[in-house]
């Protein structure tokens, strides 16, 4: 069960769940091949997919880059 970040306001900022867990999974596993992967100061998750869906709610991944040029 996804507790925090909040289901309703991840798919605010990806119009899909199915687009939602591919970006996440994406995320985490490029934090896991890394070591200093992290952009936020603070997470409250300690895990990579939680970490990947905070910085998904933040704003900080996005799925279209291009989207933020508009």
């Amino acid at each position: 069960m996804l507790l925090y970040p909040s289901q309703d306001k991840l798919l605010e900022k990806i119009d899909s769940k199915y687009s939602l867990v591919i970006l996440a999974a994406k995320r985490a596993k490029e934090m896991q091949d890394s070591q200093n992967a992290e952009l936020l100061d603070h997470y409250v998750s300690s895990k990579n997919v939680g970490k990947a869906l905070e910085e998904i709610e933040t704003g900080d991944i996005v799925l279209d880059p291009d989207s933020l040029q508009k």
